[in-house]
């Protein structure tokens, strides 16, 4: 409340330096000048949201105010008796004044302050009044003291402010004389005096407290009531609180206290079986670090063994890839070995042809036909770049797969793995269907690798339809979501009952000439390890085998 009055105190003189109101002090018989004063008033009363504003000459009279156009305007009216304009015209000062307004009887505070001229005379005085109840909203009891009450009282001792509405306007100290100005102050009220009872100041707290019984008024209680001068103000406010909950407040203290207590004692039994049991963990700790040591030496002794062990299972390990390895390379160079054969026959045609062009162009050289000459050059040109691809294939597939896995056009290795079988005489009668995509197709894998599992696929194949009259293996690419599929069938004998022995090493149903039985077994490996599938089984449209070949797809070259 003191922080809500100490907004308005600079306010007046604030107002008092305006120099309409020196000229209007000095005019008071200027009609137009008093009207601009009436219009500033307004101004000012609606800027700092009071009341009322209006000026008072030297005598008290009122020559301007915000409220000229009403019926009870303050214009024309004498405010002499009241305290706020003789404390102005006295002190020189401001002041603040509370009472009860003479035309509207609403509560109200006067501020006030004289205005000088430029000579420091004082011409009059400007008052501005703040209604009470702006004050109050700004009044709020605090929610821990549901049980207090408050009031403000002014040097007489009556309330002019109250939490209870029946507390107004009561005389808090009866046994002070009330003078005519407090009357004056209060007009048409009764200030009916508070009837209590002193009860004494209860020990350990400050004078300014006591203890008082309040009697009649429709109720009975006992308070601590607390008084304290508000500051910058002749003012004194008056706390009361009901002493009603302090015997809850004891019994909550004396429960608080014995809570406290059995707390204490549960926490001393606490720590004290905590502390017998940290000695007998301490006593089995010690025992475990010595059963802990002895037993440190054995496991010591046994991780060195088992480290040898590791070691040479790694050495093993990694002699196993080794010899894995040469076994594929080995497998590769024997599948040449078998087409020695048709490449020989594949070689010898070309190189007979070459030898024939070459005698021919020598006598069309002679008869001096040159076109003839370069036409038989160009054949030559011709079958030697066929040599030389069928024999860069050759070389490619004997060649060792290096790095890892990557992005692979799964049709390339069929391609390069159909030119390689082509050029064995055993395939001459053979047809093949190979159902090219007209895409690419992108699988995880390597060329090489790849490649050598074609071989050894087409090749079985070729060797299964010898007998056939009519031998065909076809070669078809399958789409599958998230893999691709290549399917290679014969229509050939078919396989043994057991189609997974196929992949088994050592196993053939051929003769020795053709084949030691680990093509396939190597096949699975090396298609397992690019994380694919490859599974062999019978046809079921027809007499046959069929082996499919299942690769990771990828979208996107790396």
């Amino acid at each position: 409340m003191a922080n809500e009055l100490n907004r308005y105190l600079p306010i007046p003189e604030l107002m008092a330096e305006h120099p309409l109101l020196e000229e209007a002090l000095r005019q008071p018989d200027n009609p137009g000048l008093i009207l601009l004063a009436n219009e500033e008033m307004q101004r000012m009363a609606t800027i700092v949201g009071s009341s009322d504003v209006y000026l008072m000459d030297t005598s008290g009279l009122t020559i301007a105010a915000n409220n000229y156009q009403q019926n009870d305007s303050f214009v024309g009216r004498n405010f002499s008796f009241r305290p706020y304009f003789s404390e102005a015209l006295a002190t020189g000062d401001s002041a603040v004044y509370f009472a009860l307004g003479l035309m509207s009887g609403v509560r109200g505070l006067y501020f006030s302050h004289p205005i000088r001229g430029a000579e420091g005379k004082v011409l009059g005085v400007i008052a501005v009044k703040v209604l009470v109840h702006e004050l109050e909203s700004q009044w709020h009891r605090p929610a821990s003291l549901t049980e207090a009450e408050m009031v403000v009282l002014d040097p007489s001792g009556v309330s002019f402010l109250a939490s209870k509405s029946r507390w107004l306007y009561r005389d808090f100290q009866p046994d002070v004389e009330m003078g005519a100005t407090v009357r004056q102050r209060y007009p048409d009220r009764e200030l009916a005096p508070i009837q209590f009872e002193p009860l004494g100041r209860p020990w350990g707290l400050s004078e300014q407290s006591s203890k008082i019984r309040i009697l009649g008024d429709g109720q009975k209680g006992d308070y601590l009531s607390v008084r304290t001068d508000l500051p910058r103000l002749d003012w004194t406010l008056q706390v009361m609180v009901s002493t009603q909950p302090v015997v809850w407040m004891r019994l909550a203290f004396v429960g608080g206290g014995l809570a406290v207590f059995f707390g204490g004692l549960l926490t001393w039994l606490y720590l004290r079986e905590r502390y017998r049991r940290e000695a007998e963990l301490a006593l089995r700790g010690e025992q475990l670090e010595r059963s802990v040591a002895e037993r440190t030496v054995d496991l010591e002794r046994s991780n060195q063994k088992l480290l040898e062990e590791i070691q040479e299972r790694e050495r093993t390990q990694t002699e196993l890839r080794e010899t894995q390895q040469e076994l594929i390379q080995a497998a590769k160079l024997a599948v040449l070995g078998q087409m020695s054969a048709g490449l020989n026959h594949e070689m010898n045609q070309p190189l007979t042809a070459i030898q024939t062009y070459a005698r021919n162009s020598r006598k069309f050289l002679d008869k001096g036909a040159t076109e003839m000459v370069d036409a038989n050059l160009q054949e030559i040109v011709s079958l030697c770049d066929k040599m030389s691809e069928l024999t860069r294939q050759f070389k490619v597939f004997a060649r060792k797969s290096e790095g890892p896995p990557s992005v692979v056009d799964l049709c390339q290795p069929i391609d390069a793995a159909l030119k390689i079988i082509k050029a064995q005489t055993s395939s001459g009668g053979v047809e093949i269907h190979w159902h090219r995509p007209e895409q690419p197709v992108l699988c995880h894998g390597d060329l090489i690798r790849i490649e050598q599992v074609m071989v050894n696929l087409l090749a079985n194949a070729v060797q299964a339809v010898e007998d056939r009259e009519q031998p065909l293996i076809s070669i078809d690419i399958k789409d599958q979501v998230e893999h691709w599929q290549c399917v290679v069938r014969d229509n050939g004998s078919g396989l043994p009952g057991n189609s997974e022995q196929i992949f088994e090493p050592f196993f053939t149903t051929k003769s020795v000439k053709q084949g030691l039985g680990l093509g396939l077994s190597i096949s699975r490996q090396i298609v397992d390890a690019l994380g694919g599938r490859l599974t062999g089984h019978n046809r079921t449209d027809g007499p046959g085998a069929e082996f499919v070949l299942t690769l990771k797809k990828r979208e996107t070259m790396e």
